[in-house]
């Protein structure tokens, strides 16, 4: 297996007509080091993207819109670098992230590690979650439990195993990405985080969050109440069920 002593990452970000958003995140990218490549995709065409100087960079414009899973996996293809990283447009880097990130790969059985995300107002969000069970989803629905962990930052390093990370900010370990397939592209929308982390740990890969490191994030929220967007949800909680309910390796 590869080990961190190799840092070459290839980063994926996949924009929705949020250039305005990404262009404040790819300017946080000079104060970080290890990126060799950046692919960024306008899903929806729109212009006025200010690629960084410092990193060989390529720039995918759709002719018709992906969903996320067929986003990234684009974004994969002909990769060789030793690490992938999925990140939002709408995210904020502090300081760099990469260093105690990479470190978790010290250990050859990690596939994926996130970082804690915080809310501009520097409160966890919910991105290292348990998987979803028809139970778990019914006790968020009366408001019991969301199904988070209720994380912390931490001055120091602390690699946390947990079920799921959100799609916000993954840095995969590319033999593991490619080890199971990459994301499942029939999740248009939805679940295909959470469905990536449940064939991680079947596979034997695990799935990690340093909450020594965080990043913010600038939550643009308003699909949630888009009919459509409830539609893709309901169908991807389905086909997520569907392969996965009874059949799901956690960490021990």
């Amino acid at each position: 297996m590869n080990t961190a002593s190799n840092h070459g990452i290839r980063l994926s970000v996949v924009s929705h007509r949020q250039n305005h958003l990404a262009n404040l995140f790819l300017s946080d990218l000079d104060r970080v080091k290890g990126i060799d490549e950046l692919i960024f995709t306008e899903n929806l065409a729109e212009g006025g993207i200010q690629m960084p100087a410092h990193i060989p960079s390529r720039l995918i414009t759709n002719p018709s819109p992906l969903g996320f899973a067929g986003n990234h996996n684009q974004a994969f293809t002909g990769n060789t670098h030793p690490y992938f990283c999925v990140a939002n447009p709408d995210l904020r880097l502090l300081s760099d992230p990469l260093p105690r990130l990479l470190a978790c790969f010290d250990d050859p059985q990690v596939g994926v590690v996130a970082p804690l995300v915080l809310s501009p107002a520097g409160l966890p969000e919910d991105n290292a979650r348990h998987f979803p069970t028809p139970w778990s989803l019914g006790k968020k629905l009366v408001g019991m439990d969301d199904g988070r962990y209720h994380f912390q930052p931490t001055a120091q390093s602390v690699p946390h195993p947990i079920e799921w990370a959100a799609g916000m900010f993954l840095l995969f370990r590319s033999e593991a990405f490619r080890d199971v397939g990459g994301f499942d592209a029939k999740f248009h929308l939805y679940y295909e985080d959470v469905d990536i982390c449940a064939r991680l740990w079947r596979t034997g890969w695990k799935v990690v969050c340093e909450t020594g490191v965080t990043v913010i994030h600038e939550a643009q929220r308003a699909s949630r109440h888009d009919p459509l967007y409830m539609r893709w949800h309901a169908a991807s909680m389905a086909r997520y069920f569907g392969k996965h309910l009874g059949r799901l390796e956690r960490p021990k």
